[in-house]
């Protein structure tokens, strides 16, 4: 009866992440949503979906450019844009001139300023030129890249979650200071084998783009300690956009390098 129990809010997990984190329709209620933001392994097994979903553009008998373009399409289509519009709040935050309170208001205020729009262009650019620098070679090579940067990117908002304090009551509050430190091991567990079985040559790529993840995600946990007092909704969904470009730009270096 234990494990039946478990196996249902499992799956209440990964239906509420699936709902909550893409554009898939499901039925996600608000069971669905507890189970969710009390499993955190539930966020890269839901990366291993769009990372596929998107990845699947490598495979297409078309031009690069073609190829990433519609990687693009997909990607957003399957996601959705919260995630990019928490990254342009976090924009505006970060160019904003004034202490902690006038960041979190700027961070609240639905308008998009100069710095909200220069990191998302500037994020999209790093995207597109890192899905470039290896489309039109091996089909799966870039598509496990993909995927690898897609669960990567997922792990890293998993850190913010798990080791962050919440910065102010909202979406995000509901997450962070649910889920203690000790959760991070256990999405760790199910995010590792997206390195298994790597193409021939192409291990160095696929722990290039899995690390950026987590360290995008230090790195963002840290800003928002010490300029905000803690992290929200936003600072979790910039963590993911910046993450997965970081992520294929590391993999494709480490797969040219190394």
């Amino acid at each position: 009866m234990a494990e039946s129990n478990r196996a249902v809010a499992v799956g209440r997990a990964i239906r509420g992440a699936i709902g909550f984190l893409t554009r898939i329709p499901v039925r996600a209620g608000e069971a669905d949503w507890e189970a969710f933001r009390r499993v955190a392994y539930s966020i890269p097994l839901v990366g291993y979906l769009i990372g596929a979903l998107a990845g699947l553009a490598f495979f297409l008998p078309v031009q690069p450019p073609t190829t990433v373009a519609a990687y693009l399409v997909i990607l957003y289509l399957v996601s959705g844009i919260t995630h990019a519009d928490g990254l342009a709040d976090v924009g505006d935050a970060i160019a904003v001139h004034g202490d902690r309170d006038r960041r979190l208001d700027v961070l609240k205020d639905s308008a998009t300023g100069v710095g909200g729009a220069l990191a998302l262009a500037t994020t999209l650019l790093v995207l597109t030129l890192g899905a470039l620098a290896f489309a039109g070679v091996s089909s799966m090579t870039a598509f496990r890249i993909a995927l690898a940067a897609e669960v990567g990117a997922k792990l890293g908002m998993v850190l913010v979650i798990c080791y962050g304090r919440p910065a102010h009551d909202g979406l995000g509050s509901q997450l962070v200071g649910t889920l203690p430190p000790r959760a991070f091991g256990g999405a760790l567990l199910v995010s590792l084998p997206v390195m298994l079985f790597a193409p021939q040559g192409a291990t160095m790529a696929l722990i290039g783009a899995f690390v950026a993840g987590p360290l995008v995600g230090l790195v963002m946990l840290t800003w928002g300690h010490r300029a905000l007092g803690g992290v929200n909704g936003d600072v979790i969904g910039a963590t993911n956009e910046v993450a997965r470009a970081v992520a294929l730009h590391l993999g494709v270096s480490a797969w040219i390098l190394l």
